[in-house]
């Protein structure tokens, strides 16, 4: 929770709102200054080699271990989450990513060769270099308030630019931590910046500041704006928008496995999470089961303030998110559906905690089933046909991840190729995203572009294609000035002489080729 006033965010734990930190504003003036500060220090910065900027970055890790307990509470008092999904799903994965990105940067960045598309041309050789963007610009969430920019500030320092961060308003003191971890390193002055601005204006403010590229993490509809700002000046951009994803049970799944795949993947970080289980699909052999076990566990879940390592659901993180929330489930029940499962509340627990919830008698009318819900609710359909739960799973504008189970792990990798989404896991959910190989981004509405693996830190440069001409001691091509007839002939004959299928016509063609050959090696 935040609370902004002239000069400052004042954050507060949602989960028992009080004050836990203060953030002070950045003016919008400042940016100008602040972004050619940056652009300076990125020029220097590229000029290092990757050898020397991956030994400066790998320190950062040693800021995650030596503050692991730090980190993990000030992410939970500022989102809500527990301690445990603070570390599991945050913390644990920083850690990883700067191993990874480390380990890979040199791989990532090497020229690579072009080879040759035709014999004719075999003199031309081109490589493919990358070339970072200059000033990055990152705007966060507060859903995952570390691990989200965490990855990305690594991956655009690494790969030679300077990165402007604007973490949530909701989160700020989870982001001055992150600046504490990145500044830990010993990066030069200016290389990178953290800037507390209002969501409100924070898109157009970077992105009328000049800076090269924008990574966005957010809404849908915020996305789509920052498109539409973004083009005005071409500045290019990275969305990773939002989900609505389905979990399709097969009737050979494990049933105990799927429905704590479902309770984990639905609920941690009390359902705020655009990669998380919205709505499932599950075949009517292995239903009744899957219920059975899914029920159990919601009515036994603990729900408590996150420092309670014993709480397994936290709290939400805004008012706005729990009001829609209950606009779902009012839509849902007033549209027939039915409150299947859901979880007690402790007594004297802050406004922020509701309960988890699943739905049953469900449709594709219901907004929990088509549109984005961003918190502890799930709707459950059962289906007796695979390409029918192929079809449902697929009947959204989104398609961020999906899953499906079962024991059958070809059969599941059939099935989930057919679903339109940018990650599907097979007997797991959600959790790819902490797998720093594997790129994070999503179809449709879902966004544009991916962060995370090589695709994620190839979106941090821009290629650059060098060709030499092995020939350097010619005087001209063969195609150059001065024209003539025999140009001509000798460029049609070149046309033949490599796709007709002709034998003989094939061979005549060489004849007004080799006329023309020999004026690459004397003056005219």
């Amino acid at each position: 929770m935040e609370m902004t006033n002239q000069n400052e965010t004042i954050c507060y734990n949602p989960a028992i709102n009080l004050e836990i930190g203060r953030s002070r504003l950045t003016e919008v003036s400042e940016l100008k200054d602040i972004v050619k500060n940056a652009s300076e220090a990125q020029k220097e910065w590229a000029k290092l080699s990757i050898v020397k900027r991956i030994k400066i970055v790998k320190k950062i890790r040693e800021y995650l271990v030596n503050n692991t307990d730090k980190l993990a509470e000030t992410i939970s008092r500022d989102n809500g989450k527990t301690l445990i999904e603070a570390i599991a799903t945050e913390v644990v994965p920083a850690a990883m990513a700067v191993s990874y990105y480390c380990n890979n940067a040199k791989r990532f960045l090497a020229p690579k060769k072009t080879g040759f598309g035709n014999v004719i041309l075999i003199y031309k050789r081109g490589k493919i270099i990358r070339v970072p963007f200059g000033v990055v610009g990152i705007i966060s969430p507060w859903n995952y308030p570390f691990a989200i920019p965490f990855s990305e500030v690594v991956m655009a320092l690494l790969a030679g630019n300077a990165v402007i961060l604007k973490t949530a308003s909701e989160t700020q003191m989870v982001g001055l931590e992150l600046k504490n971890a990145i500044e830990y390193a010993g990066i030069p002055k200016n290389l990178f910046h953290f800037v507390n601005l209002p969501g409100k204006i924070a898109g157009d403010a970077l992105l009328e500041s000049s800076i090269n590229k924008l990574f966005f993490t957010g809404s849908v509809s915020v996305g789509k704006y920052l498109m539409k700002k973004a083009s005005e000046t071409l500045t290019p951009i990275c969305l990773e928008l939002g989900g609505n994803d389905a979990m399709i049970v097969c009737e050979d799944a494990d049933p105990y496995r799927s429905a704590m795949g479902a309770l984990w993947a639905g609920f941690q970080n009390a359902g705020q999470s655009c990669g998380g289980v919205e709505r499932i699909y599950v075949h009517e052999i292995i239903y009744d089961r899957f219920m059975e076990i899914l029920k159990t566990k919601i009515d036994n879940l603990n729900i408590n303030i996150g420092d309670d390592y014993n709480s397994q659901m936290g709290c939400m993180t805004t008012i706005k998110q729990i009001d829609t929330v209950n606009l779902h489930i009012k839509d849902a029940l007033e549209k027939g559906a039915e409150i299947f499962a859901q979880s007690k509340l402790p007594k004297n627990l802050g406004k922020n905690f509701i309960p988890a919830t699943v739905l049953t008698n469900v449709n594709h009318d219901m907004m929990v089933m088509k549109d984005e819900t961003f918190g502890p609710l799930v709707g459950v359909m059962k289906y007796n046909r695979i390409e029918d739960a192929i079809k449902l799973a697929n009947d959204s504008y989104l398609g961020l991840t999906g899953s499906v189970w079962s024991k059958n792990k070809k059969k599941a990798e059939k099935i989930a190729m057919q679903i339109k989404a940018g990650v599907v896991t097979i007997n797991d959910h959600l959790m790819s995203h902490g797998l720093a190989e594997t790129p994070w981004g999503g179809f449709k509405e879902s966004g544009i572009g991916r962060t995370h693996g090589k695709l994620g830190f190839d979106e941090m440069t821009q290629p650059m294609v060098i060709v030499k001409d092995l020939l350097s001691f010619a005087k001209k091509q063969i195609w150059w000035h001065p024209y003539s007839e025999k140009i001509y002939l000798g460029m049609k004959g070149l046309l033949n002489l490599l796709y007709n299928k002709n034998i003989f016509k094939k061979i005549k063609s060489a004849f007004p080729l080799l006329k023309i050959f020999p004026r690459m090696f004397f003056k005219e």
